[in-house]
C-alpha cells in the first residue's frame, strides 16, 4: 500500500498503471512551521535559547538517558575503529587512546601518533627505567631533533634514543606537529609526554588496574604522577624556570576518566558480554563532577543545573549534535517548545 502525505494537494500522483495514489492532506496549523523555521534561522548557539525557560527542568533531566547513550555510541564507533587497526588488542588501542587524551585536544592528533610510532611492547621492555622510557618517548616525538645543542639532560636522552632508535628499527613523527601557542605551560607537550612517561613506569599493567578498580578514587591514586625531576624547573627543553613540581592535576585526571576510561571500559564491557564493566563505567560517569567548558557555562547561563559528568557530558552531545546542527525537530526540547506554543496558540 502506498500513500502519498503532502501538506498542500497541488498535484496528482499515479502508478505506473495509470491507477491515482490515495493522498491525504496533513493539516497542521501554520504557526508550528513559524516556530520550527524561527529556530532554525536562530543565530544563538543554542537556538531555542530565548524560550527555553518555557521547558520543564524534568523533561530536561529525562532527555539525558537517551543523549548519553548517542554519546557512547559514537565514541564506540571511534573505539571499534582503533580496535581493528590494532587487529582487536585492548590494551595497544587503550594505550593509543590513553595517550591522545593526554594531547587535550590541541595536541591530541601528534600524541596519537607518538603512540602508534612507539608500541606498547618496547614500552614494557624498559618499564622500570625512567630514563629509557623518556628517551623513547620524546625521542619518537621528534622533539629531541629540534635542536642540535642543549644541556646535560637533553643530550642524555638523545644518545640513549640513538641507541634504542637503531635497535627497535623506530621511526620518530614530526616535531613541528605539536603545538605550544596559546596554551599554559603546565599543558604544553613536553609535560604531558614526561608524565605519560612516568606513568608507564610508575604503574606496569596500566590496563589490568584500570578494569579491577572499583571506584573512581583508585583512579586518581593510579594517575597521580609527577613529571621527572628536570621539568621541575623546565616547562621546554634547555630553558630554566620557576621550580613547580609538574604533577598531573585532579582536573586533567577527571578529564582522561571521563572521555577515555568511561567509554573504553563501557565498551570492553559490551563486547566480552561483562555487564558489570558497563555499570561501572556508568556509575563512574555519574559520581564524577560536572566539567567545567564553554558548552557547559552556556547552559548553566540559562538555568541548567548538571549534577556529575555523566550531565555535563548529555549537555555536550545536545549541543554538538543538536543545537549547533539546528536539529531541533529531534531535539527533544526543540520539540517540546514547537509543541507547547502551538497548544498556547
Amino acid at each position: 500500500m502506498v500513500l502519498h502525505v503532502v501538506r498542500a494537494p497541488d498535484q496528482s500522483v499515479f502508478r505506473s498503471n495509470g491507477d491515482p495514489i490515495p493522498t491525504i492532506v496533513l493539516e497542521y496549523p501554520a504557526r508550528l512551521k513559524e516556530n520550527y523555521q524561527e529556530l532554525l534561522n536562530a543565530k544563538l548557539r543554542i537556538p531555542c535559547q530565548p524560550k527555553f525557560h518555557q521547558i520543564d527542568p524534568f523533561l530536561m533531566r529525562i532527555g539525558f538517558n537517551r543523549l548519553m547513550v548517542e554519546r557512547l555510541g559514537e565514541k564506540t564507533a571511534t573505539l571499534e575503529a582503533a580496535l581493528q587497526y590494532n587487529n582487536n588488542d585492548w590494551e595497544e588501542t587503550f594505550y593509543q587512546l590513553l595517550a591522545r587524551n593526554f594531547g587535550f585536544k590541541i595536541n591530541s592528533v601528534p600524541f596519537e601518533l607518538l603512540a602508534k610510532a612507539l608500541p606498547l611492547k618496547v614500552i614494557r621492555k624498559h618499564g622500570t627505567h625512567l630514563d629509557q622510557l623518556e628517551a623513547l618517548f620524546f625521542g619518537q616525538s621528534g622533539l629531541l631533533h629540534e635542536e642540535l645543542l642543549g644541556d646535560d639532560y637533553f643530550l642524555g636522552l638523545r644518545n640513549e634514543y640513538g641507541f634504542l632508535y637503531k635497535k627497535y628499527h623506530l621511526k620518530p613523527i614530526e616535531g613541528y606537529l605539536w603545538k605550544f601557542l596559546r596554551l599554559r605551560p603546565v599543558n604544553f607537550p613536553t609535560i604531558r609526554i614526561a608524565q605519560l612517561a612516568k606513568l608507564f613506569c610508575q604503574q606496569g599493567e596500566l590496563f589490568s588496574k584500570i578494569l579491577d578498580a572499583e571506584n573512581p578514587e583508585e583512579l586518581y591514586t593510579i594517575f597521580d604522577v609527577r613529571a621527572s625531576q628536570y621539568w621541575d624547573t623546565h616547562y621546554r627543553f634547555n630553558y630554566m624556570s620557576v621550580k613547580k613540581a609538574k604533577c598531573l592535576g585532579r582536573e586533567a585526571i577527571q578529564n582522561i576518566m571521563t572521555n577515555t576510561i568511561v567509554p573504553f571500559l563501557f565498551v570492553y564491557g559490551e563486547r566480552n558480554g561483562k555487564q558489570h564493566l558497563k555499570d561501572k563505567a556508568l556509575d563512574w560517569l555519574d559520581k564524577l563532577p560536572p566539567e567545567d567548558n564553554s558548552i557547559v557555562r552556556n547552559w548553566i547561563m540559562l538555568g541548567v543545573e548538571p549534577r556529575s559528568a555523566f550531565d555535563t557530558q548529555s549537555l555536550i552531545q545536545l549541543q554538538n549534535r543538536y543545537c549547533q546542527q539546528h536539529n531541533c525537530l529531534k531535539c527533544h526540547i526543540g520539540f517540546q517548545i514547537i509543541r507547547q506554543i502551538e497548544e498556547k496558540d
